[in-house]
């Protein structure tokens, strides 16, 4: 087991904000999980039909989805503060440095084609849920590309090389 040597909190403070958006989106999915509505309408499609549906595939899916979170945020936290860990110091910050960019392109992939939709550019073949694609543009999505963008620059940042 080793501890990871990383720069004092105050100097990598992307990896702060990679949690805490994180953790955030943890709650927000444990809070809709645990029956909250309030903005569930915003997310619009089939992740608000299956959390008003309240299934145990709902429950699998909405709490695989917490749990992917919530490592995200201690994946963050182990680039600012040393825990022992398995897992060499080189290889967390190449997980993060991983993570933060799918979530960055998956966010942002998401955010380009929901701006097309809203903007006219691409016409779909069924009907859309313009209030909940507006949020999805505007801050669903955004906050992927936010939480991923942290995060590359939060592993990038943390003071064992990447190569």
């Amino acid at each position: 087991m080793s501890a990871i040597q990383a720069p004092p909190a105050a100097t990598n403070r992307p990896a702060l904000l990679a949690a805490a958006l994180a953790f955030a989106s943890t709650a927000v999915t444990l809070y809709w999980l645990a029956g909250g509505t309030w903005l569930l309408d915003t997310v619009g499609g089939e992740i608000e039909a299956l959390a008003r549906e309240r299934s145990a595939g709902t429950f699998a899916l909405g709490g695989g989805a917490a749990l992917l979170k919530a490592a995200a945020g201690l994946l963050a936290l182990a680039l600012v503060h040393p825990f022992p860990t398995p897992l060499s110091p080189r290889l967390l910050a190449r997980l993060a440095l991983t993570a933060g960019v799918v979530l960055t392109l998956y966010g942002g992939v998401l955010v380009i084609a929901g701006a097309l939709v809203l903007s006219g550019v691409i016409d779909p073949s069924g009907p859309v849920d313009e209030h909940a694609l507006r949020w999805h543009v505007f801050f669903w999505d955004a906050w992927f590309v936010v939480w991923g963008a942290t995060l590359t620059v939060a592993a990038r940042r943390a003071r064992h090389p990447i190569r």
